[in-house]
């Protein structure tokens, strides 16, 4: 007799890399529970929406998938989660087509998966894959105690909370038992790991951790502040298994701006923290968040953000308009700048950004690098495989059976987003 088909969860992610690693705890739960699950929008008999608020426009993409998965299907199952609904309220969300809301803590993972228990289905063959995606992000670490006067995360992810060391080896070691290659740590606020902890710990404490415990052929620690890179932090990249690329983020290089933004460190400070990690891990990509047109932010002020990004020489820039958000006290302040004027400096941001990248990626030519094979693409006729080097370069190249292999690259001419790619001694 042959078995019933599996039922099939589609879990839709929006935002950042701490959602991406919430759908893939909750992906790994609904497996458990009979599903099998996919990450497209598609036909299925239950919904996963994690959704994200970080910006107005953020708001708009999560209503716009939340309805667009109503359409799709009015008779199946639809929870919807991460900070959208800490934003604009469990009733509106519920208005848009949402059977269940749920909040982004990891009890409420649970709760969304008892909700979209499916009984127990007759199994057709083992469940897919351990993860969402060929790299596995793993939580460390939840909420932000730095009230930020643009930012609302404090309020839709709540209190600092730190995973303990052992939890969070646990996850990783059950990703690369899965078959994960590279794990990346991610938190709301990550450098703050630890200091909820007694004694309070550092995120040093944290990687070492990680390298002690784990078989993780690559580590790689998602984002960071000025005052998070010590000497002791800094020592552990002595371990080839973490990636040399460091995310700091900016979001000005103005003194005044930053103090306004309510930021935790100067403009200094972040140059340099920028001068230590060089001077550590030679070569490493410094990658950077920026935004354009901060409430009081004057023409002089901007230039000043433009000059620190070129001293800095950062591998990328994410680039973001300033958007007022309801509840956060740039909202209320004085001196809103207007949206041309922010679009004309956004505009000025993503030149810069542009032409930073392609310095560091011309840099690279010539020299070869691990990449991590992810995903074969076919485009304008031509079929070739997409991966990141160590330092987060996307590299392109033509091969055979490359998917979720780490290989030496020879690093070729600029092509799309990043570089072509050839076998080391071989024509880019």
């Amino acid at each position: 007799m042959r078995a019933m088909p599996r039922p099939l969860a589609a879990v839709l992610t929006l935002g950042c890399k701490l959602n991406l690693a919430d759908s893939e705890e909750i992906a790994r739960g609904l497996r458990a529970a009979g599903y099998d699950v996919v990450d497209a929008l598609c036909d299925a008999d239950a919904y996963v929406v994690n959704t994200c608020s970080v910006t107005h426009v953020a708001d708009q993409k999560s209503r716009r998938l939340i309805r667009s998965v109503r359409r799709m299907a009015p008779g199946a199952r639809v929870t919807v989660t991460g900070c959208f609904p800490q934003s604009a309220g469990a009733e509106a969300v519920t208005a848009l087509g949402a059977d269940l809301v749920v909040g982004t803590r990891d009890r409420d993972k649970g709760e969304l998966v008892r909700f979209l228990e499916p009984g127990a289905p007759a199994e057709r063959g083992a469940p897919g894959g351990g993860g969402l995606h060929v790299r596995a992000f793993v939580k460390a670490q939840e909420g932000c105690n730095d009230v930020c006067a643009f930012c609302i995360v404090p309020r839709t992810r709540g209190r600092e909370e730190s995973r303990p060391v052992a939890a969070v080896v646990r996850e990783v070691e059950r990703a690369v038992a899965g078959g994960a290659r590279e794990v990346v740590i991610t938190g709301t606020q990550l450098g703050a790991w630890g200091r909820d902890l007694e004694p309070a710990l550092g995120p040093h404490h944290l990687i070492g951790g990680l390298l002690e415990g784990t078989e993780a052929a690559r580590v790689r620690f998602s984002s960071l502040q000025p005052q998070d890179i010590t000497p002791e932090l800094l020592a552990l990249w002595q371990d080839p298994r973490l990636m040399p690329h460091f995310h700091l983020a900016l979001q000005s290089g103005s003194e005044a701006t930053l103090r306004a933004m309510r930021r935790r460190y100067t403009a200094r400070a972040f140059a340099e923290a920028a001068e230590r990690i060089s001077a550590a891990v030679p070569g490493a990509a410094i990658t950077t968040d920026v935004i354009a047109g901060f409430p009081g932010e004057t023409h002089d002020q901007f230039a000043e953000t433009l000059r620190l990004c070129e001293e800095v020489g950062f591998a990328r820039l994410h680039c973001f308009p300033y958007s007022q958000r309801a509840h956060t006290t740039a909202a209320r302040m004085p001196g809103q700048v207007p949206v041309p004027v922010r679009q004309e400096r956004m505009a000025e941001l993503l030149a810069l950004g542009d032409r930073l990248s392609r310095r560091f990626r011309e840099r690279a030519r010539g020299s070869v690098r691990p990449v991590l094979w992810e995903e074969e693409r076919e485009r304008g006729g031509e079929r070739l495989w997409r991966g990141h080097t160590d330092t987060y370069i996307p590299v392109y190249m033509a091969g055979a059976g490359l998917a979720n292999r780490v290989t030496p690259v020879e690093i070729g001419e600029l092509h799309e987003d990043g570089v072509r790619g050839s076998a080391p001694g071989g024509s880019a």
